[in-house]
């Protein structure tokens, strides 16, 4: 038996159907196009103000007069990190100065007096004590702060070797450092010939030592030669 052709009343109804399903797909897709339009208006418009707080962090760093005095291998060894940072085309998405690798047992010692001198001369640098939120994944903050910042600096003291010998977070975080050519040692009330006991790649870089100067000096060095 031959199918009938549509009614003019089911014609109107099917005609109706794709009109609403027309503009439910197109307000979809509007607003999808209006969302990804301001995720990369705000996008550009966080990238400019990085940039242009960086900027100004650096003229502020260049106006003081510098009081510190570098040996010879500190300041190529510096100065090789600065330029590893100047030609990396990744920088510009980095928010952060630098990430701060610690022993827990330093965080309110050596490590803290290091984050402070650092703050004080303008350098946005990565600390778990100030960035790490309550109830939030460790592994994942600390991945996030390396991955945000520009320079990773290590301070090695007594906690952080007995750190490293047991493992977790601080023998994590240099693993990821060391994986960059971006790491600066800062040796504190530990010798290099120690350090190459226990992590020959690190003690392998030149990096600052508190034997030769203090830790606001070392902070001074590094916001002076690096960022």
């Amino acid at each position: 038996m031959p199918r009938r052709p549509p009614s003019a009343a089911q014609i109107r109804s099917q005609m109706r159907s794709a009109e609403q399903k027309f503009r439910r797909d197109l307000n979809s897709a509007t607003r999808k196009a209006e969302r990804e339009i301001n995720r990369q208006l705000t996008a550009a418009q966080r990238k400019a103000e990085r940039e242009a707080r960086a900027e100004a962090r650096r003229l502020q760093r260049r106006s003081r007069p510098t009081t510190v005095t570098y040996t010879v291998s500190e300041r190529q060894y510096l100065g090789d990190i600065r330029d590893t940072v100047a030609l990396d085309d990744t920088q510009a998405d980095r928010e952060r100065d630098l990430f701060l690798c610690h022993a827990w047992a330093d965080r309110r010692h050596a490590a803290r007096q290091l984050f402070d001198a650092l703050v004080g001369l303008d350098v946005d640098a990565w600390f778990s004590e100030e960035d790490v939120d309550l109830g939030t994944n460790l592994a994942r903050q600390l991945d996030r702060g390396i991955r945000c910042s520009r320079v990773g600096v290590v301070l090695v003291t007594p906690a952080m070797m007995m750190a490293l010998r047991q493992g977790g977070f601080a023998d994590q975080e240099l693993g990821a450092l060391l994986a960059t050519n971006r790491v600066i040692p800062v040796l504190h009330e530990v010798t290099f010939e120690e350090l190459r006991g226990e992590s020959p790649l690190l003690a392998a870089r030149v990096g600052l030592t508190t034997a030769e100067s203090s830790l606001d000096e070392v902070a001074e060095k590094i916001a002076d030669r690096v960022l």
